[in-house]
């Protein structure tokens, strides 16, 4: 299986590309803003076409380039439906200062929309591509639709986990914006990680990639020495 992935945009969101081999179909994971030309040079480099979008939550910093993504390859946009109305009005879940951020990138402007097509995710499904399987599992807390994916290991490629902002090298996904939820997120992680096996690679949402062996040993949120 083929995974790559880079930081997009000002907020240094992580959009991965995932595929089974270089020259098949791929899934977009959360393309962020200004993600366009790293996508684009992804799929140019490993002759890949577009196949879908995945997004861990509705966050405009996850989901920025969504439309256009969708838009330029023909393909549909997965999210959970508790998230789906982020697409059309990502305010929702800004804070005050947040607005401000956004009316300056966008030169005062506030347009967003929905992909022409939105398949909304459950607990427990699947978005599945020739040679691709992803499971999802909602992980509310950072956002009540937060999802997570995780694929099972494939050759030489341990078990994966796309952890959005649920979990972060040696820390966790806030919840003090609109809709987060500080209860809902330490159940989460009690509830979601404890399955994975210590080999599992995390690929977070913002930051580099580590491991469930390390953030079982080291993240304060998963030991016990922390709370929201």
């Amino acid at each position: 299986m083929l995974v790559t992935g880079f930081p997009a945009g000002p907020w240094g969101t992580n959009c991965f590309v995932v595929a089974a081999e270089p020259g098949s179909e791929c899934l977009i994971i959360d393309p962020g803003m200004d993600a366009m030309a790293g996508i684009d040079e992804v799929v140019a480099r490993h002759r890949l076409k577009v196949a879908a979008v995945v997004l861990t939550h509705g966050h405009l910093d996850h989901t920025w380039s969504v439309v256009p993504v969708c838009a330029s390859a023909k393909v549909p946009a997965y999210i959970h439906s508790q998230d789906r109305a982020l697409l059309a009005d990502p305010s929702l879940a800004f804070s005050r200062d947040m607005v401000v951020a956004v009316r300056q990138m966008t030169g005062g402007q506030f347009e967003f929309a929905e992909p022409d097509e939105v398949i909304e995710l459950a607990d427990g499904g699947t978005v599945d591509l020739l040679g691709v399987s992803l499971g999802a599992r909602h992980a509310p807390g950072h956002t009540p639709g937060s999802t997570v994916f995780t694929s099972e290991a494939s050759g030489d490629l341990p078990p994966l986990l796309f952890s959005g902002d649920l979990l972060f090298a040696g820390s966790i996904g806030r919840t003090d914006l609109p809709g987060g939820d500080s209860a809902q997120m330490m159940a989460s992680l009690a509830q979601v990680l404890p399955p994975l096996a210590d080999e599992t690679v995390v690929l977070p949402g913002h930051g580099p990639q580590t491991t469930m062996a390390a953030e079982r040993a080291t993240n304060p949120y998963l030991t016990g020495r922390a709370s929201l």
